[in-house]
């Protein structure tokens, strides 16, 4: 396996060794075997990691199949894929509500089988959506660029942005919910507000109010600033705003739970481009 990366007009010229470690974010393990067997050419030639290199310049990594064993996977279905974005190293999807976005049991099909059946080879989960949610999911579609686009999910330099259909009206306008979230003791299936939780932080806008069959109900825009699990459903019906269709936490049924992952947006960590990707749900256009 190996891989051609041109730098781009705006890269500023660097050594090497900051090349990978500052601004790819390649893990330590992986620039050891770049280094020891010589497997990183600059414009075709063999260089030493304090070399220069500049806008324009073509690095090619290269991968022996130990450093990277080949991982595979029961192969779903590609013509069940809405690919919205696709380059060499990435690929991001809009998942529909009811499909896993990866499966639990070796033999179970979900929405990264698909996916790789699509791209033609494994892929590897970035982040993943609860089966309910629909929207976009970032996938990697080789394991050298998995951990350099986990790094950037962990330093939060991945914004990802949900809608919600919320029971009731919020008092404002903006408002953001620090509660720290945790595992309810009582139902393994859920997630709580609790003082002894992991940080958890949700940035909430409103949008519109209705009036509807179900009583008043707010669209809200949600920005994820960390990723705990069931993060916005928790935060919203703590603070009495459960999502209308929402199976744990709510008791307002509906088709499905409303909660959409509508955007995604981050900077490409070779290209340096700003991806911005938009995804629309039929549930949330009536």
């Amino acid at each position: 396996m190996d891989f051609h990366i041109q730098l781009p007009p705006s890269f500023p010229t660097s050594t090497v060794k900051d090349l990978l470690e500052k601004h790819w974010l390649v893990p330590r393990k992986i620039r050891h075997f770049l280094r020891t067997k010589k497997h990183l050419l600059v414009n075709n030639q063999a260089i030493n990691w304090q070399s220069q290199v500049r806008a324009g310049d073509l690095i090619q990594l290269i991968f022996d199949d130990e450093n990277y064993p080949k991982k595979k996977i029961l192969l779903g279905q590609a013509n069940l894929v809405d690919c919205l974005y696709e380059d060499q190293h990435l690929i991001i999807v809009n998942k529909p509500e009811g499909m896993k976005t990866h499966a639990n049991q070796p033999d179970e099909i979900a929405l990264l089988n698909h996916v790789s059946a699509y791209v033609g080879d494994t892929c590897y989960v970035v982040h993943r959506l609860d089966k309910e949610t629909s929207g976009l999911v970032l996938f990697a579609k080789n394991p050298f660029v998995l951990p350099i686009l986990n790094r950037l999910l962990e330093d939060k330099q991945i914004s990802r942005q949900y809608w919600a259909l919320a029971q009731g009206r919020l008092a404002q306008k903006v408002i953001t919910y620090r509660d720290k979230i945790g595992r309810d003791r009582h139902d393994r299936r859920k997630r709580l507000v609790t003082n002894k939780g992991q940080e958890a932080i949700t940035h909430i806008r409103r949008l519109k109010e209705f009036n509807g069959p179900k009583g008043l109900c707010t669209l809200v825009d949600c920005q994820l600033e960390t990723g705990r699990t069931h993060q916005i459903r928790v935060h919203l019906a703590h603070h009495g705003h459960a999502i209308i269709g929402d199976p744990l936490y709510s008791k307002i049924p509906a088709k499905r739970l409303m909660l959409h992952a509508h955007k995604l947006s981050f900077v490409h960590p070779f290209t340096r481009e700003e991806i911005t990707i938009q995804a629309q749900s039929a549930s949330f256009e009536k």
